[in-house]
């Protein structure tokens, strides 16, 4: 389903299974049917332990930071798999794909604003060097202005860092200009696939999933 590098944008109405499919990838759900293939290996019954070695980091929508720990020892957290020197030799990286981290290293993440909060959330699963990331809509309750600088940093990652993306994200409007390809998904199936221009354009699925006009 995903393509390596690409941003993958999955939308849909609310109680369609999106967010449920992240969870399932991650290893965070019983999986009755179905397998999940990664880099050609099954990774269907993986606990998220294991599914982290795979190289695949998932980021929720909610409690994503330790709040009373601050930016720095989030970050030294999330490098659990990590050795010291690996850490940090990786925090350069993050510093600079993130600067408002490096700026607020030694404050509690409490301090920081909901769209620092998530780049925060970014910058701690980048630490690990996923391939794959998993987003489950992280511009929810931003700001616009806030929202475009989160999604703008999903890209830069992407672009720097080589990783693939799947994004599950309820402001679809964003996430088409966004993804290179884009899934609709309804009642728990999949009900479009293709380029995002091609659903922007479709002159029912958008008006009847998705409140576009």
């Amino acid at each position: 389903m995903a393509k390596k590098n690409d941003i993958t944008v999955i939308v849909g109405p609310n109680g369609c299974g999106k967010s449920t499919l992240l969870k399932s990838i991650f290893g965070l759900t019983t999986i009755y049917s179905g397998n999940i293939i990664y880099q050609g290996d099954d990774i269907t019954k993986l606990a998220p332990h294991q599914v982290t070695r795979k190289r695949i980091a998932y980021l929720p929508q909610v409690n994503n930071v330790f709040v009373n720990l601050t930016i720095r020892e989030n970050l030294f957290m999330a490098s659990y798999t990590l050795t010291k020197k690996e850490f940090h030799d990786r925090l350069p990286a993050i510093y600079s794909t993130f600067p408002i981290l490096e700026e607020y290293q030694n404050k509690k993440s409490s301090v920081l604003s909901g769209g620092q909060r998530q780049m925060l959330g970014m910058g701690m699963a980048m630490m690990r060097k996923p391939k794959l990331m998993l987003f489950d809509e992280p511009t929810a309750g931003l700001s616009p202005k806030l929202a475009d600088e989160v999604l703008e940093k999903i890209r830069q990652m992407r672009d720097e860092f080589d990783v693939t993306i799947i994004l599950v994200e309820q402001d679809v409007r964003r996430a088409l200009k966004l993804g290179d390809i884009v899934y609709l998904f309804a009642s728990g199936k999949n009900i479009f696939d293709g380029p995002p221009s091609e659903l922007s354009e479709h002159p029912d699925l958008g008006r009847m999933y998705l409140g576009m006009h």
